[in-house]
């Protein structure tokens, strides 16, 4: 990543972390604070509520709505390096011939990616994109779940997507997330995809959950569980104090990919 790119990166960060800290940020004091043109925070306010990281609001910036994600297409793109540095972290620390749920979520699909070099995976998934990865290996097992198709991400959701993971206990389950509240709760924007998650947490040894950290304080609107209930957290910085006090108090693993 070139300079110019990289201080647009990091301004975009600290645009979403103060939005998150003040709920309403106007363009005059964004501009003041990073010593850029008003037109310039404009373009940056624009960028992030494409990316549905903070709402666009007449003379400033607020936080995102809960009720609705961002899209796919863009999910992929945000963060790609931190996603595949946080999925090649997951991936060390599974060992061969282990049994896996992976649902829903592009952190999680790079995590299917990093797993290609692995012996003898039995993978069981509602995430079609997972599936056609990990199924390019022929000593991989893959199990996909009934359900109904979601068209803009190819997950499997649904009363049958619940009863088919229950049939299951794993080793690891891994899960992504859409954010984290600060007092630990675990939240995401569909009812249907959170009861299959809750499920998967139920039927795992294991979970580890793989996170970038744009989730940290991230609103959404179904409350999916707790932090507390997590083995591992996979990331890519440390997530703020209140989180690190839920962790340490709880003994969650942490691992912050480099």
């Amino acid at each position: 990543m070139d300079i110019k790119r990289k201080t647009v990166s990091n301004r975009h960060e600290q645009i979403i972390l103060l939005v998150k800290e003040s709920g309403f940020v106007s363009v005059e004091e964004m501009a003041q604070r990073f010593n850029v043109t008003p037109q310039t925070i404009r373009r940056d306010i624009n960028f992030l509520d494409s990316e549905g990281l903070i709402s666009r609001h007449h003379g400033g910036a607020g936080l995102s709505l809960s009720t609705e994600n961002v899209a796919y297409r863009h999910r992929k793109e945000i963060l790609l390096d931190e996603k595949k540095k946080i999925a090649d972290t997951v991936a060390d620390m599974i060992q061969d011939h282990t049994s896996l749920f992976i649902n829903i979520g592009t952190t999680t699909e790079y995590v299917a990616n990093a797993l290609m070099n692995h012996n003898k995976l039995r993978i069981i998934t509602n995430n079609l994109n997972v599936a056609a990865i990990m199924s390019k290996k022929e000593d991989h097992e893959v199990l996909v779940t009934g359900g109904i198709v979601r068209s803009r991400d190819c997950g499997i959701t649904g009363e049958a997507t619940v009863n088919f993971i229950r049939q299951f206990k794993v080793d690891i389950g891994i899960i992504g997330i859409s954010g984290i509240d600060l007092d630990g709760t675990l939240l995401d924007f569909d009812f249907r995809e959170v009861h299959v998650a809750r499920t998967i947490i139920e039927n795992s040894r294991k979970v580890y959950l793989v996170t970038d950290h744009t989730k940290f304080g991230r609103n959404a609107m179904v409350r999916l569980g707790s932090l507390s209930e997590i083995d591992m957290l996979v990331t890519d910085k440390k997530p703020p104090e209140p989180l690190m006090e839920i962790i340490t108090n709880n003994n969650i693993g942490l691992i912050i990919s480099r």
